[in-house]
């Protein structure tokens, strides 16, 4: 399914023909998901590499985790919405479908969709929480102090980003890793900060492609804050510091030797902070696909991000299966 794979853009007659597992998976903006899945599966391979690994706590924390993403996307949508930021030609409405602003919902039928994947997200948590204990417990709560927060105030204080890092590095990848197995978050602190720091990377650059936009809205996301050039420096030197670290670990004997096939991805990362040094063109590149555009800083580190997951991922898995 295309929802899987992109962010398509819909109008009314195509989302009528659409059954309700696909609406949905266009409401939540799915393929961005594949984030979330990763950030799970990357605690659980740590946790096998550390000893006795538990399977199905481990699926029910992906299922939760993924629903509770849905469930972020659903809220930032409405909020965002809302207050009258989502309208016209914002960024947002311009990439992808936005089933509130095109009018293809009710305010009825999103809320409860919005209210059924938060129900969706929180029982798979419970249950976990029931059986894992305390530090589950802590871990949850905080995750959902962040869903609900983070559209407002979060964002609007420059603290997204930095959420962003926390959820996707120490809570998804440090709370599959307890689920699966692991003992203690600390054992598995580093790696999730590095991994971590990638779906971050992604946030600031879609920030980055709005800046205008959300400075003329009063959106004071960290790059509005920052500027435009500190924010492209603070980009370009993140993403270069997290594979130098990578490498350097993995010479050292602090990470396995397999992530070195991490730099596969130093040609891309060269092209990366190339165009993070450059404008942003003004009219979208031929090679540049209408489904992405006006996206395009987020659109590089998305693919250099997918690519750089992807071997990071790899690496442990070799890890696990070949020692």
């Amino acid at each position: 399914m295309r929802e899987l794979s992109s962010i398509p853009r819909h109008d009314a007659e195509q989302w009528a023909v659409l059954g309700w597992v696909r609406q949905w998976l266009v409401a939540v903006r799915a393929a961005v998901l594949v984030m979330t899945l990763l950030s799970s599966l990357m605690g659980g391979l740590l946790a096998a590499l550390a000893g006795p690994f538990q399977t199905m706590p481990l699926l029910l924390c992906t299922l939760g985790l993924l629903m509770a993403h849905a469930f972020n996307n659903l809220l930032n949508d409405y909020v965002d919405f809302s207050r009258g930021l989502d309208q016209d030609d914002y960024y947002r409405n311009r990439y992808g479908t936005h089933v509130q602003a095109q009018g293809l919902v009710s305010k009825k039928w999103f809320v409860a969709t919005m209210v059924c994947t938060g129900l969706a997200a929180l029982l798979p948590g419970a249950w976990l929480v029931f059986s894992g204990g305390g530090q589950i417990l802590a871990l949850m709560l905080c995750g959902v102090v962040f869903a609900l927060f983070y559209t407002w105030p979060m964002k609007q204080l420059g603290l997204g980003e930095p959420a962003v890092w926390l959820v996707w590095g120490p809570f998804m990848v440090g709370g599959s890793y307890l689920v699966s197995g692991g003992s203690e978050i600390s054992e598995v602190l580093a790696v999730s900060l590095l991994y971590g720091f990638g779906p971050t990377a992604v946030l600031l650059a879609k920030r980055l492609d709005k800046l205008d936009m959300d400075s003329a809205r009063n959106i004071g996301t960290l790059p509005v804050r920052l500027g435009e050039q500190r924010t492209r420096r603070m980009l370009a030197a993140g993403l270069a510091i997290q594979a130098f670290l990578v490498l350097l670990l993995s010479l050292l004997g602090y990470l396995p030797i397999w992530l070195l096939l991490v730099a596969m991805c130093l040609p891309r990362l060269r092209v990366l902070l190339r165009h993070l040094n450059e404008p942003k063109p003004q009219h979208r590149p031929n090679d540049m696909p209408e489904s992405v555009w006006p996206l395009w800083f987020a659109a590089h580190v998305f693919d250099y991000n997918r690519r750089f997951t992807g071997l990071f991922l790899l690496g442990f898995l070799l890890e696990l299966l070949l020692v």
